[in-house]
């Protein structure tokens, strides 16, 4: 077989179902022969998001990959995989390249060397019989540890080099996360059960993890509140009596409230990362924090207890140590109770907006409105970035695990977009939804085609106010001179001019219908 059938063989024995990307790259006939669905997007940075969404949408149980030429392909796509490190995506680029008789030739772009800084991983097939190895080996860092991109480069002229038959044998490896130290574990249960106000912070690696029934199960046994990391919302119902929230850049007051009053908090899947777009620990708590990356442990401030394990066989640990040391779940409902009055202040505060009639539409009125409207149960939602996240993170309230894909430690515009739709081509039976601003649709508004031509139905929400929200402060005199925070548009106008259904609602009794 050829090289470029080789890499499809491999894609399609490793589960892959679907490759996205921009041409011109051979291991798209590759992926075709070998049953594989092929997606061109409008750029490299679209095609590579809806690959992160679709990976993002199933926890890495499906992992995303996307297809790109050498030079400028492998140089597009860029800033997508940047976005994929920041949030721990495993999302998989396989590059063409310059012929290996190119290779150091001063100005041709070598991706493997140009992504070390945001990779978990980034290889080369130097030759076409290993193949097999060298996917073997992305697939692994894909598939263990906390998940992030892994970029595989093949040199042009390798990919129509010929592998024989009985030479060529791949088969997926069966592979393990670490598990937490036990007696660590229980030392971890005695010190929760003795604090007075503990607080659970759950992250992205609960999702990932698929230990939402064991973080659900242990924060009623311990009766320790729980709030969610923005990349981990979702992880927790956030109609649970003891769910506190999304820790987000903008929150609810119950995640402030019980953050400042806890003297012991618990971070599950969760690289406790400073951030803007993340609530961390005060200073003087005692932090405990269970990672499936040693790497991230301490990296930004003292924690009590480290331990590099998975989410779930930790948690399932903890439940264990929790039941074997008396724990009842008796103070759970005294701590509902002050959830619920925190709560009730918060919404008679903020409650006005969402159910405002006021024209314009305010945006939270559109949240309120789609949340009645959606079956939340099946519907995934994403934000973009700036002020459609601010305003949907703390109010759009999630049901299920992967209601919800939070992303932020990169904010790229546009990228919610792509996100919603490799979502939707995870669960086609779910509503995909992204909601964005001006500036995002102004960043990604052709590939709208792209969801047409290709058959991928999302609904797309555009708060459209003209302006870039909040940026006025940081140019206050280009602001007023010049208008740099202003833009135009009738963006349903655009969507329809794609082939895509458009609607623009100036009336709160349309929002609705």
């Amino acid at each position: 077989m050829k090289a470029k059938d080789a890499v499809g063989a491999v894609l399609r024995a490793e589960g892959v179902e679907v490759v996205t990307g921009f041409p011109h790259n051979q291991v798209f006939d590759g992926a075709v022969s070998a049953g594989i669905r092929t997606i061109c997007a409008r750029t490299e940075r679209i095609a590579a998001n809806i690959a992160d969404g679709l990976a993002r949408a199933t926890g890495g149980r499906k992992i995303g990959v996307t297809l790109v030429q050498y030079g400028p392909g492998a140089e597009n796509v860029y800033g997508a995989v940047a976005q994929a490190w920041a949030d721990a995506s495993p999302l998989l680029v396989v590059s063409s390249g310059y012929d290996t008789a190119e290779h150091g030739i001063v100005p041709n772009f070598h991706a493997p060397a140009a992504y070390v800084p945001i990779t978990k991983w980034a290889g080369v097939v130097n030759r076409a019989d290993r193949i097999p190895e060298v996917f073997g080996q992305a697939f692994a860092h894909l598939r263990t540890g906390k998940p992030g991109p892994v970029v595989v480069e093949i040199p042009g002229d390798l990919m129509d080099a010929e592998i024989a038959d009985r030479a060529f044998a791949y088969k997926p490896c069966k592979l393990a996360q670490p598990a937490g130290d036990a007696a660590l574990t229980r030392e971890v249960v005695a010190a929760l059960l003795k604090a007075k106000a503990p607080v659970i912070v759950a992250g992205q690696g609960v999702l990932y993890a698929e230990a939402w029934d064991e973080l659900k199960a242990f924060a009623e046994l311990t009766g320790a509140p729980v709030m969610t990391t923005l990349a981990g919302k979702s992880a927790f119902p956030e109609d649970h009596a003891l769910a506190l929230g999304t820790a987000g850049r903008t929150r609810p007051t119950t995640v402030d409230r019980f953050m400042a009053g806890a003297d012991f908090i618990l971070g599950i899947g969760t690289s406790f990362t400073r951030s803007e777009y993340t609530q961390t620990p005060p200073p003087g708590k005692v932090v405990v924090q269970i990672t499936n990356d040693p790497v991230d442990i301490r990296k930004s401030y003292p924690v009590a207890f480290g331990i590099v394990g998975d989410a779930k066989t930790t948690l399932a640990a903890l439940i264990e140590a929790a039941r074997s040391k008396g724990a009842d779940g008796l103070r759970a409902k005294a701590v509902a109770k002050s959830i619920a009055a925190e709560r009730a202040k918060f919404m008679k505060a903020w409650g006005p907006r969402l159910a405002s009639d006021a024209e314009p539409i305010s945006p939270y009125r559109v949240i309120a409105a789609l949340m009645r409207v959606v079956d939340r149960r099946k519907t995934v939602v994403t934000h973009d970035s700036g002020n459609p996240r601010d305003q949907t993170v703390p109010f759009y309230e999630t049901l299920v695990p992967h209601g919800y894909i939070g992303w932020g430690k990169s904010t790229q515009l546009g990228t919610g977009l792509g996100l919603a739709m490799g979502a939707k081509l995870a669960r086609p039976d779910w509503l995909a939804v992204n909601i964005m601003g001006d500036a995002a649709f102004g960043m990604v508004g052709m590939d709208v085609e792209t969801a047409v031509r290709e058959r991928i139905p999302v609904m797309t929400v555009i708060f459209r106010n003209g302006v870039m929200g909040g940026y006025t402060k940081n140019h206050p005199v280009a602001t007023q001179k010049y208008g740099i925070h202003k833009q135009t548009g009738h963006y349903a106008d655009v969507a329809r001019a794609l082939g895509a259904a458009g609607e623009r609602v100036e009336r709160v009794a349309d929002l609705e219908p």
